[in-house]
């Protein structure tokens, strides 16, 4: 009977716009969660086959939810080194456990608010343990990196920058042209062991104008924090720098400095001194005017402690040192899908891998279809509360006429009712 079939497609309309008031809360529910990817309602219709082209049978309407897991959200500057957005395709892969076993399922998330926790695992307010390919020495990623098996958690616990013997060093200074012979000038240079003490290393040049050139004597190195000798250098041996007419160096004896540690347990150093190229002034010069250093660079750290990780735009995950060296210890992959709507959604803002979504595919970021790491910045939430309102009445008068519908067809039914009497 037709009145009935309407009572029933007032019910599954009901039905439908109640689903559709549900996505609606949780949208507004999670305007402010950070990688929310707002859900929107899909109406269709329920056809009954008509017994014939005179008559019809009503249906009905159903209604299921459709994800937006693709769409890209605003990006939120914040002060924080592990807070990340994704500017692009892709998703974060987390899991459920720090150390994943067989029964923890790999998910994905937009979310990249990560915290580092009492382990030094990096971890988001939901529990989810940040996935990135380890690195080794050289920086190079595993060597299967698009499987999951490659990825384990960002753990940046225990971590100490090494001490950097000095190797090598570059001077740069302005050795007076007008200089009279046996006249000297001085360079000091500190330099590191290989236990990080810190040393001065004096330079003493001697003008010699029978040759005419500068001599070249390297002082025993003295501790930065005492003044006392802490080293010997080998020697003597003959060091000189002579010049052209126009003030660059055209010819440089200089071997690379020995020491031998004296005051510290620390192994023996050689470091090997740049003084500039012959024939040009990028380093040390002969011109008028008065003695005149320039520049000295080397490469020896001091011992360092960890403060802080930075995770870069390449997805890099760095520490940091207190002694500015920096140590690339993982990268994160982008996982990318080829229908990534059809993801299933989990608690804690993240998806899990269905058949509809396909299979998971890991990209470093800015390549192929993959988009690119922000730092120090998350994904805001897709919804627009202007649209929820709207869709919030839209939905509220179409229950309430799908009610009437129903509150109607029992008034129908009831003077169908009333014809017997």
């Amino acid at each position: 009977m037709s009145i009935l079939g309407a009572m029933f497609a007032g019910v599954s309309g009901l039905t439908a716009q109640s689903q559709a008031i549900g996505m609606i809360s949780d949208n507004i529910a999670n305007v402010n969660t950070v990688g929310y990817k707002g859900l929107r309602t899909s109406f269709s219709t329920l056809i009954t086959q008509s017994g014939s082209q005179t008559l019809h049978s009503p249906g009905g309407v159903q209604s299921r939810p459709i994800q937006s897991a693709d769409a890209q959200g605003l990006l939120q500057g914040t002060s924080s080194e592990t807070d990340v957005a994704i500017v692009g395709n892709g998703f974060f892969v987390v899991n459920e456990a720090a150390a994943p076993g067989p029964g923890n399922d790999y998910l994905y998330t937009r979310a990249g608010r990560f915290t580092t926790d009492e382990n030094g695992d990096l971890v988001n307010a939901d529990g989810y343990y940040l996935q990135g390919w380890p690195l080794d020495s050289t920086g190079a990623l595993p060597a299967t990196p698009g499987v999951l098996s490659s990825i384990q958690t960002v753990n940046v616990a225990s971590l100490s920058g090494n001490a950097v013997p000095t190797t090598t060093m570059s001077l740069g200074a302005n050795l007076p042209s007008t200089a009279a012979s046996g006249e000297t000038h001085s360079i000091t240079a500190q330099i590191f062991d290989s236990l990080g003490n810190a040393h001065n290393l004096q330079i003493d040049f001697v003008y010699d104008a029978a040759t005419p050139e500068w001599d070249i004597t390297i002082q025993d190195p003295t501790l930065a924090s005492t003044g006392a000798v802490s080293g010997t250098v080998a020697g003597p041996i003959t060091r000189s720098i002579a010049f052209d007419g126009l003030g660059a160096p055209s010819a440089i004896t200089f071997p690379d400095i020995d020491i031998s540690w004296t005051a510290t347990p620390a192994a023996a150093s050689t470091v090997a001194v740049d003084l500039g190229t012959l024939g040009q002034t990028d380093g040390i010069t002969q011109f008028s005017g008065s003695f005149s250093p320039g520049f000295i660079n080397q490469d020896g750290v001091r011992f360092g402690n960890f403060t802080g990780v930075n995770i870069d735009d390449d997805g890099f995950v760095t520490a940091l040192f207190d002694n500015g060296q920096q140590q690339a210890l993982y990268k994160l992959p982008l996982a990318v899908f080829p229908a990534p709507n059809s993801l299933q959604l989990r608690d804690g803002n993240a998806y899990l891998e269905t058949d509809g979504s396909g299979s998971v595919i890991l990209l470093e970021a800015n390549t192929g279809a993959a988009g690119s790491v922000s730092s120090f910045s998350l994904e805001a939430s897709t919804v627009d509360l202007a649209d929820e309102f709207t869709n919030m009445i839209i939905t509220q008068r179409a229950y309430s006429a799908n009610a009437k519908i129903i509150t109607t067809a029992d008034e129908m039914l009831e003077e169908l009712i009333r014809i017997r009497r």
